[in-house]
């Protein structure tokens, strides 16, 4: 008969990890960490993950429902304003970036580490940043922008820039500027009433 796991050990697995690879990165913590981080055993960890990849993978969708539970409360106190919700996008972007020992972006991070494209863990990330892009493009579409296509691509560097330059330079260096860019690009490609 096979073991059932206790309540929670799955969360319990995945918090350790995203500590970890959050902290170093996650091609530079073994699954042998992960069991001693834990206080589990092999045998609980691979119940609940098949590899490491599968952890990977796993930690980074977690992520992504997180990112975008979050993003869409924040967006719905600008309901009806598309052109004030393409900025909130750019200021949560910003306001993450405040945590203390910020190391870079989640999904940029995994899609650099792992850059074969059939790893899970990669595929995940790029999903999520393809995800952005779209709903750049779609927020950019309802309020009108003179090319929607430039603006949601334009947004989406100010928003890889403010994360590279967070990671390297520090939340107040030139990604503390990144709002205000984006306002900028706003103001340009949307036509005011």
């Amino acid at each position: 008969m096979t073991r059932r796991p206790a309540p929670g050990t799955r969360q319990r697995i995945l918090k350790t990890a995203a500590r970890l690879f959050g902290e170093r990165g996650a091609r530079a913590v073994g699954m042998q960490e992960v069991v001693e981080e834990t206080g589990l055993g092999k045998s609980a960890l691979y119940r609940e993950f098949a590899g490491k990849d599968d952890l990977v993978a796993a930690w980074v969708r977690e992520l992504d429902a997180e990112t975008w539970s979050h993003m869409d409360h924040a967006l719905a106190a600008y309901e009806g304003d598309p052109a004030r919700q393409l900025l909130m996008v750019v200021e949560l972007a910003q306001e993450s970036v405040q945590i203390p020992d910020f190391h870079g972006c989640t999904f940029y991070n995994t899609s650099a580490e792992f850059r074969d494209p059939a790893h899970p863990g990669r595929q995940e990330a790029v999903a999520h940043l393809g995800q952005l892009r779209r709903r750049l493009h779609t927020l950019a579409l309802a309020a009108r922008a003179t090319d929607a296509d430039a603006l949601a691509d334009m947004l989406m560097l100010i928003i890889s820039g403010l994360y590279a330059n967070a990671a390297t330079l520090g939340p107040t260096g030139p990604a503390g500027r990144a709002a205000a860019a984006a306002q900028t690009l706003i103001d340009q490609h949307i036509p005011h009433p």
